[in-house]
């Protein structure tokens, strides 16, 4: 018989394989740690692989963090070949001679550097009237999408053996790289869709830190225990404060504190243990609760 699930708090970088889903991989990493409560960063598509934050416990308040961080990636694409979903699961639309060669490649990329503008593919999990955009499209249905704006930091080419060219991407949350792929494959004239893709930052994190599900499942349960970060690791970029036992309890108790000495803004609070407590509000000299770990202890 299986034991009864403890309470699991922390992040697990998992480096999730092709052929699932985030969802499917985040339940069988639950599954593997005995976890009551997870959820995830920001979802690779099934065909994708690479690095999948997954939080358990009381670091699932903190997720949407890192869900807003930027990201990075090895991009896989193919010249000549438009598909209707713009990756490798999708049918086939069209099929065009490749006469581009690697600098005119080059020479087009500054174009998707910086702040650009994309519209959502309509095989994405965005919602429209509450359900998500790909079941409109299985549907035959064609939805009408806002372009929107999203941040290219840097775009550089890897790999160039047409029709096959390697890029790494490094862009800002909400970037779709299929629609990425499209686009320059639609200034060079001849279309591309994307093949493969491997996520190998998210925020602060790194793919080279991440753990396979095979690895998990080759461990103990305190082994894989162990594996996990903290909660905080999520905030890090934040400043941090620390408090007494009163100010901890009075927090805790969801009261604001005097603290004349923080910088105004989201800030992480801990007690003299360096224990953390969770994220505060700083404004006009006063620190008030925004998101807490539960079950605090002065």
């Amino acid at each position: 018989m299986k034991p009864a699930r403890q309470p699991i708090d922390g992040v697990l970088l998992l480096n999730k394989p092709v052929g699932i889903t985030s969802n499917a991989a985040l339940q069988k990493a639950k599954w593997l740690l005995n976890a009551k409560k997870a959820g995830h960063t920001g979802t690779l598509d099934p065909f994708a692989d690479g690095l999948l934050p997954l939080c358990f416990g009381e670091a699932t308040k903190f997720s949407a963090y890192l869900l807003e961080a930027d990201k990075r990636y090895m991009a896989v694409l193919q010249l000549g070949v438009t598909t209707t979903t713009g990756d490798p699961e999708g049918e086939v639309l069209s099929t065009r001679e490749v006469t581009v060669d690697r600098e005119a490649i080059g020479a087009v990329l500054p174009r998707f550097m910086g702040e650009i503008e994309q519209i959502p593919p309509m095989h994405s999990a965005l919602k429209h009237q509450g359900r998500p955009l790909y079941e409109y499209a299985r549907a035959g249905i064609e939805i009408e999408r806002a372009p929107r704006k999203v941040h290219i930091r840097a775009l550089e080419l890897l790999e160039c053996d047409l029709p096959r060219v390697v890029l790494d991407v490094q862009c800002s949350a909400g970037t779709y790289i299929r629609t990425l792929a499209q686009d320059i494959g639609a200034v060079l004239g001849c279309g591309a869709h994307l093949t493969a893709l491997t996520r190998t930052t998210a925020g602060g994190f790194k793919l080279g830190d991440a753990h396979t599900l095979a690895h998990l499942e080759s461990l103990d349960i305190d082994q894989r225990n162990a594996l996990l970060l903290p909660a905080d690791c999520l905030v890090a970029h934040l400043p941090a404060v620390q408090l007494d036992a009163i100010d901890t309890e009075a927090l805790c108790q969801g009261r604001a504190i005097a603290y004349p000495d923080a910088a105004p803004g989201l800030t992480r609070a801990y007690a003299a243990s360096n224990r953390f407590i969770g994220l505060v509000d700083a404004n006009a000299g006063q620190l008030v609760p925004r998101r807490l770990i539960a079950t605090q202890q002065a």
